[in-house]
């Protein structure tokens, strides 16, 4: 059944009280109803009790407040939880069968923070070899609702409470889902939605240097992570098909842009492939490109996808990896692996139900 309901999550203050006068309702309906959703957790209408009895009955016939629905949840040793999320197709309510476009996001714990890690694409048209989340291409943008409601949902699990952190790492490529991101991003921000601080919300690229200059004119101080991967350019073509389209110099042309106009420094990410990208040679040419501009270095150690060649590195590898960059003068960290017994790497959990129902069909 066809819907052109708004998404709660797609509106702000201004089109929320637009929303309501076109209804009658009074202009302070707009701040209750998003203080509903936002700092209380709330997605019933008929719970919103300071609302009279007619704004009720309206948001229940004219509004949608959650357009996915968790399809699985789990739950790693480390408090990782991760949630497998069905969305329906464009135009659509919900379906009653499990949806067939589907994105993860997780929620990352630690002793001060509570890290939301988001989709912005059903699937991922980068294709990089050694990831999951493009198996099988791109099957659509997400609006910045859906972004929006992924975090909405990993804020109501048991024991999280609110999320400090935002990171566009999930499936997808986001500088590729350009306006939806940036609104989603204002929603995440404000003060009226979940109020994070705008230097807590990192948006991961696997390099469109347009897209990332573009990105520099973006009024928020965000900060921008450029997923790298290999440190010469033939070996970047091989693991990430977008490759082909822009060298590593061209993306680090781009990147210093970004500090130039934005004086936020890059995060190099480095997923560490063993014996495809970790060697010594691979650690200082690494090094020579992170000292070319204002950057750190994430180094993170591969997560097994079943079906794919790629190993997982050593840790004397990976220690002896950042050693080098140390050496160096990088400020270079190796991000923990985290809800491994969960596959929380990015499109595993989807990759694994899909393997199944093509099994059982």
């Amino acid at each position: 059944m066809a819907t052109d309901q708004p998404h709660v999550f797609d509106l702000d203050p201004a089109s929320m009280q637009a929303w309501c006068a076109a209804r009658g309702l009074p202009k302070f309906s707009a701040a209750q109803i998003l203080d509903w959703v936002y700092a209380k957790g709330v997605g019933d209408p008929t719970a919103m009790t300071n609302l009279s009895k007619a704004a009720r009955a309206a948001l229940t016939d004219g509004m949608t407040f959650v357009r996915g629905r968790p399809l699985r949840h789990q739950v790693a040793t480390d408090g990782t939880q991760k949630i497998l999320m069905g969305w329906p197709d464009e135009g659509e309510l919900l379906p009653m069968a499990e949806p067939s476009r589907q994105t993860e996001c997780v929620m990352i714990p630690s002793e001060d923070r509570r890290t939301a890690c988001i989709s912005s694409q059903v699937g991922c048209p980068v294709g990089c070899r050694f990831c999951a989340s493009g198996i099988g291409g791109l099957d659509g943008n997400l609006t910045a609702g859906q972004i929006v409601e992924q975090v909405w949902h990993l804020s109501r699990l048991e024991g999280v409470g609110r999320i400090s952190n935002i990171v566009f790492m999930g499936m997808g490529e986001p500088l590729a889902n350009y306006n939806a991101v940036i609104a989603a991003i204002r929603t995440l921000h404000a003060e009226w939605g979940f109020g994070i601080s705008a230097r807590k919300i990192t948006v991961s690229t696997v390099g469109l240097p347009a897209a990332i200059r573009k990105f520099c004119s973006f009024e928020l101080p965000v900060t921008l992570a450029l997923s790298l991967h290999a440190p010469f350019d033939d070996l970047r073509r091989e693991i990430i098909p977008w490759a082909e389209y822009s060298t590593i110099a061209e993306l680090l042309e781009a990147c210093q842009e970004w500090f130039d106009r934005t004086g936020r420094e890059i995060t190099l990410e480095y997923i560490l492939l063993g014996r495809v990208n970790d060697r010594p040679e691979h650690a200082h040419e690494l090094a020579r490109l992170a000292r070319t501009l204002r950057a750190n270095v994430n180094l993170i150690r591969y997560n097994e996808v079943q079906g794919m060649p790629y190993e997982r590195p050593s840790s004397e590898d990976v220690l002896g990896f950042q050693e080098i960059l140390r050496t160096k003068g990088v400020n270079v960290h190796i991000r923990a692996s985290r809800g491994r017994d969960i596959a929380a790497a990015c499109g595993q959990l989807r990759h694994e139900s899909m393997r199944r129902d093509q099994s059982a069909a």
